[in-house]
């Protein structure tokens, strides 16, 4: 594509840029209106400055995209109100065996969730739960919160939906999910131990000097419980819900008493053993109260297992409401499972993802306006100003222009080739973030390894996916996941830690070149 006169290129960079400074410097001094705005500016931009026409920049707009996204945000909200990611958070406490068991096992959940549920969505609710935990066994914030930051990056790369840069590249692509899964999927695997590998090097000192606790065994480790579904704050804990205490009776009115004859009581509020009250258990789940004794009930089951009812009404409503709870949260799972094995079968993306979610809608039998807005309609926003904004940098005939002169050097039939196309899309992803990378470069990428083989091209896509998306953990500002846990663990009230761009800047620069050289040897398509 030949260069456009010296006015139009100009205007064109100039909307660009306003665009860029404003996505990766948000509250930039001069125009503090963020990254959703700044998209929207620069596509206004566009169009006045006559770049594009109106029409053009309509059609720039790619709804599969943007359907494939609304999906799974909205699934990802009733996941969490199925309590999916309390589960993770367990799953990261329970039994733990010290510092390097735990950031082994968070490495594990968050490059897991992220390839199922987003990095931004994992990041943002784990982040004040593995704070927590690190403060309780005495061990420092900063390992575990990199190990979160970087494995989600790394894990979201296994599959189209784990992030927004794959979800373009898998609808512009065409490849099926199945394929890009199986494709990138032995990249990632050995990428989250490579990086657990040089977390737990850097780290092992740090790691060692521990007065470690067994967090699964003390309540003020277990995860918050999850919001409710009026609190429209998306992906936000709740303090656990009080009720009185109650004294555990057979339908007959007698007092139940325990194995060694005391009477139990129930409570959703902890007792010491001198019956005094303390602060809420943060999972809601009871305390069941003993002549001098105090007995941490840490399931539901447990709970029905020990609580009695004043009446038999009241245990069968009780009995009937749990059971329709736990029909539901599987009736959730249920329904997320196939909507992944609908993407496995190849069918069509957006619409699969759009069906689970109006699945979900429907399931749940009430107004959904809680759940929809707790959607980030603001990144919606982000991505159709941006998918203007790139189009008509991209008809400026700047990018083109780039390409053919990078073109010659970064073919992927040979190992330079390939490296000098990776440092390209590291350099681009960490200027001007991953997704417009992607957008920018993806095509010309796919077009050239066209020319080789079909194969080829397949792979330069996996390519584009897998080093744009690690490229994302070479600095603080390189993807919105680490900008996520690195603002939740400064603003949280209780265990607040602050991670700077330097620190993050010796663990990732490394890492990141060690973990996409390594992957790249691993990218094969079917």
């Amino acid at each position: 594509m030949a260069m456009e006169p010296a006015v139009k290129v100009a205007l064109g960079t100039a909307a660009f840029g306003i665009f860029w400074v404003l996505a990766v410097f948000p509250a930039v001094p001069f125009l503090p209106i963020g990254r959703t705005a700044g998209s929207l500016l620069g596509a206004m931009l566009m169009v006045l400055l006559n770049v594009i026409t109106a029409d053009e920049a309509y059609a720039a707009v790619d709804l599969p995209i943007l359907g494939l996204l609304f999906g799974t945000m909205v699934v990802s909200v009733y996941l969490e109100r199925a309590d999916m990611f309390r589960h993770l958070g367990r799953a990261l406490s329970w039994r733990s065996q010290g510092g390097k068991d735990l950031l082994l096992r968070t490495c594990a959940v968050s490059a897991l969730a992220s390839a199922l549920f987003t990095n931004d969505t994992c990041c943002v609710v784990l982040t004040e739960f593995i704070l927590k935990i690190a403060r309780q066994n005495n061990l420092p914030p900063k390992p575990f919160l990199l190990a979160l930051a970087s494995s989600a990056n790394i894990g979201s790369a296994a599959t189209p939906i784990g992030n927004p840069q794959n979800l373009v590249i898998a609808v512009q692509s065409g490849i099926s999910f199945g394929d890009f899964v199986f494709g990138i999927l032995p990249a990632t695997l050995v990428g989250v131990v490579v990086n657990a590998a040089i977390l737990l090097c850097l780290y092992w000192r740090e790691l060692s000097d521990e007065k470690c606790v067994d967090v699964s065994s003390h309540h003020d480790a277990l995860p918050a419980e999850v919001v409710d579904e009026d609190d429209v704050t998306s992906h936000r804990f709740s303090p656990a819900t009080m009720s009185h205490p109650r004294r555990g009776r057979l339908p007959d009115g007698s007092v139940l008493p325990d194995a060694a004859g005391c009477e139990v009581h129930c409570s959703c509020e902890p007792v010491k053993p001198n019956g005094d009250v303390v602060k809420a258990a943060p999972d809601g789940v009871g305390i069941h109260q003993r002549r001098g004794c105090a007995a941490r009930v840490t399931t539901k089951e447990e709970e029905d297992e020990y609580c009695c009812f004043n009446s038999t009404e009241e245990k069968e409503a009780a009995m009937d409401e749990e059971w329709k709870n736990r029909l539901w949260k599987t009736c959730v799972y249920a329904i997320t499972f196939g909507m992944l094995v609908a993407l496995l079968l190849g069918l069509n993306m957006s619409w699969s993802a759009i069906t689970a979610a109006l699945a979900l809608i429907v399931l749940d039998f009430k107004d959904a306006r809680p759940c929809l807005e707790k959607v980030s309609y603001p990144l919606l926003l982000f991505f159709c100003g941006m998918f203007i904004t790139v189009d008509g940098f991209n008809k400026t005939g700047i990018p083109s222009t780039f390409w053919e002169f990078m073109e010659p050097y970064a073919r992927i039939d040979t190992p330079t080739g390939v490296v000098i196309l990776a440092l390209v899309i590291l350099l681009l992803s960490n200027v001007a973030s991953n997704v417009p990378t992607v957008l920018l470069l993806g095509a010309r990428v796919a077009a050239s390894a066209a020319a080789i083989s079909p194969a080829a091209e397949t792979n330069a896509w996996l390519i584009l996916a897998w080093v744009s998306t690690v490229a994302g953990n070479l600095s603080l500002l390189g993807s919105a996941a680490n900008l996520i846990v690195c603002e939740q663990a400064r603003r949280s009230q209780q265990f607040g830690y602050t991670l700077s761009f330097f620190s993050h800047l010796q663990f990732g620069f490394p890492a990141t070149l060690i973990v996409t050289g390594i992957g790249l040897l691993l990218i094969r398509s079917n």
